[in-house]
Formats: C-alpha cells, sequence, structure tokens
C-alpha cells in the first residue's frame, strides 16, 4: 500500500482544496491529511481560523479522498510523521516548492501540486468582506436591504 500524506490549515474549505486532495489521493492508496491545530496556526502561523479543529476535522473526514486526519502541533512533527505513518510520498502545494525537500532524506518521495490558480481562502475571506460593503463602507445586512420590489 502505497501512503500519502498532506499538512495544512484547510480553514474555508474549497474547490481548490478538493483539487489538492483528489490528486494527492491518485498518487497512492492511503491519504493522511495532517491538519493544522488551532494552536499551531495562532502561534506558528499566525493565522486566525473561521472554524475550529474539531469542525475542520470533520469536513475532512467527510471527503471521500481522506483516509485519515492527524493534528499539527508542531513544524518539527513532519520528519517524524515520516515514519510513524510509513509515507512513501508527501504532498504540498506549488507555493511551498522547495521548503519541505530535506523530506527526501527520510526516503519519502516530495510533490509539489500546482495550486488552483483562482482560489483561495485569503481570496475568499477578501471578496466576501469587499462584497459586504458599499462604496461608502456601510456593511450589508438583511437591515438595510430593501426587499419590496414595489
Amino acid at each position: 500500500m502505497k501512503r500519502v500524506i498532506t499538512y495544512g490549515t484547510f480553514d474555508l474549505l474549497h474547490y481548490g482544496h478538493i483539487n489538492l486532495l483528489r490528486r494527492a489521493k491518485a498518487l497512492g492508496d492511503y491519504l493522511i491529511v495532517v491538519l493544522s491545530s488551532d494552536e499551531f496556526n495562532w502561534n506558528e502561523k499566525h493565522k486566525k481560523t473561521y472554524f475550529s479543529y474539531e469542525q475542520r476535522k470533520v469536513l475532512l473526514e467527510s471527503i471521500r479522498y481522506v483516509d485519515l486526519v492527524i493534528p499539527e502541533t508542531n513544524w518539527q512533527q513532519k520528519k517524524s510523521d515520516m515514519h510513524e505513518y510509513h509515507i512513501d510520498t508527501f504532498v504540498m502545494g506549488n507555493d511551498w516548492e522547495g521548503k519541505f525537500d530535506f523530506l527526501k532524506d527520510e526516503g519519502v518521495e516530495v510533490v509539489y501540486l500546482e495550486r488552483t490558480p483562482e482560489i483561495s481562502s485569503s481570496k475568499i475571506k477578501t471578496d466576501i468582506y469587499d462584497a459586504n460593503f458599499s462604496n461608502t463602507g456601510t456593511e450589508l445586512t438583511h437591515d438595510n436591504i430593501n426587499t419590496n420590489p414595489n
């Protein structure tokens, strides 16, 4: 059995994430997703997630390409994960190109997959924020939208 592993935050899950997971799974038989914990995201990546670790884990577990979801708690665990989970292939998006080549020394194939160019969680956040404010800076809410067609 060929084991593949990938890492990420997977907040605001979107079709770019699904594309990555589908292509990662196609490289082997068993896909492990290492999901950044809330503490790791905040303390090390300086990111605030919208969904909690448990919520993101449930979403990932519902995707047919994913066989196992485990927590990521620090940058250093990647080396030990390769051995503990008997990994053959390590996969990341190509925005991380070269950053994990050191894992080749652990006997693992390292693959950087092209990202889905038109989508990212950051783009979703920006687009939603921009769409919810008019040119005057007033937030659009249910209270200030006229729904009467007359």
